[in-house]
């Protein structure tokens, strides 16, 4: 439990230590680069989804925000009996990644409209301000910040549907929080396949043997 809570922790302050300075320092859409052409810190808001993926509508972000509350509290709910059914490692840690991105993510769409003011291309967001926020609660922007256009170019014409085109990887611009979300999904699946073949292994003489006596 711990473990699981120190991870939890770091990750929560990281993300949000990162998205607060980025916030009150960048104006919104400027990019400085990190390495060369290939990774910037990038900074815009999304009012949709991880990676940058729209939910339309003001209503849409409504049930987006309280989507992500029930969905983080069934995650958390579901982490807390893993740990008491004592359930140890790497599944533990993918769960605790899933649900540290998730609660990230919330803390921006919940209070980031009431905390701060607008970011735009000519001024700077402010903490608390006068005025009051630039949204009411539960219709914040999550903040992004990672870029890294690794690959332009044109599509090969013979490729169906898309030859031809113009491409772009890795065109979403994220966080920490979905990078902690995409790593402990990855985690959860690798960690399922193996656990998988194991059983198949263990059952195979059984199934043997009961055929045989058959």
């Amino acid at each position: 439990m711990k473990r699981a809570a120190a991870l939890i922790l770091l990750v929560l302050f990281a993300d949000q230590a990162l998205k607060v300075w980025v916030k009150l320092t960048f104006f919104y859409d400027s990019a400085i680069p990190l390495f060369g052409e290939w990774a910037y810190l990038h900074f815009i808001e999304n009012r949709g989804m991880a990676f940058g993926m729209e939910f339309g509508g003001e209503w849409g972000k409504l049930a987006l925000s309280l989507f992500r509350i029930v969905a983080v509290a069934g995650i958390g709910y579901a982490l807390v009996r893993m740990i008491r059914s004592g359930t140890r490692g790497i599944q533990v840690t993918s769960v605790a990644l899933i649900f540290a991105g998730a609660l990230g993510n919330i803390i921006d769409s919940t209070f980031y409209g009431l905390l701060f003011s607008a970011s735009t291309p000519f001024q700077l967001a402010e903490l608390l301000p006068a005025e009051g926020g630039y949204a009411p609660l539960l219709h914040g922007a999550v903040v992004d910040m990672f870029y890294f256009p690794l690959w332009e170019g044109r599509l090969p014409e013979w490729l169906p549907l898309w030859g031809g085109e113009h491409f772009l990887f890795f065109r979403p611009v994220f966080n920490i929080a979905d990078a902690a979300i995409t790593i402990g999904v990855a985690l959860f699946i690798l960690v399922q396949r193996p656990e998988k073949a194991t059983v198949t292994a263990e059952a195979a003489p059984a199934v043997e043997g009961a055929e045989a006596k058959g």
